[in-house]
């Protein structure tokens, strides 16, 4: 008994700490594929902000209000996954008490805001203020990691070309060592 309590602590000290020093964190709910988010943590919740324009994309994520989500944490010394948790999503209420807490801290680590000045008043028009909060079940730590890598392929677009070097390459890197 006092094992697992300890265990639970542990895990519990774990998430918030990773989830606090990491500028993004993997979030997959109920839908679709992991994605990328950043965020911050405050009063025990890791606190994000999407879906309006200009903003990380959330709805297909299948985030929902009382649902559920995964979440995962990397290393912030090894860049490697270092704790995924599993998450109740609480969608805040505009102008509500913790709305407003969130939308506070969150609007000071939102760069290049196109508009600075009217940001809140666009976020509770038009987007969503999400809390995970951790149910203190991690489904990977140290010690209790899968064998497999994770590694998704990267999505089809246009952007992602493969195409041989030119054979004229090699011989111009050559002689960029000479001189």
């Amino acid at each position: 008994m006092t094992e697992t309590v300890s265990q639970a602590l542990h895990d519990r000290a774990l998430i918030e700490e990773a989830t606090k020093k990491s500028g993004l964190i993997w979030v997959r709910g109920t839908a679709g594929p992991s994605r990328a988010l950043w965020h911050l943590w405050l009063d025990g919740a890791a606190c994000l902000i999407g879906d309006g324009a200009g903003e990380q994309p959330l709805a297909d994520l299948g985030l929902a209000d009382g649902g559920t989500a995964t979440v995962t944490v990397r290393s912030k010394d090894k860049g490697g996954r270092l704790v995924a948790w599993q998450a109740r999503v609480v969608e805040l209420s505009p102008e509500s008490e913790a709305w407003q807490a969130a939308v506070d801290e969150l609007k000071g680590k939102r760069l290049n805001a196109p508009d600075a000045e009217t940001l809140t008043e666009r976020w509770a028009r038009e987007c969503r203020v999400l809390r995970l909060e951790p149910t203190g079940e991690t489904t990977q730590r140290p010690g209790q990691m899968p064998d497999e890598s994770h590694a998704a392929p990267a999505p089809a677009s246009p952007a992602i070309t493969r195409r041989p070097a030119p054979a004229a390459l090699p011989k111009l890197l050559r002689r960029g060592r000479k001189g």
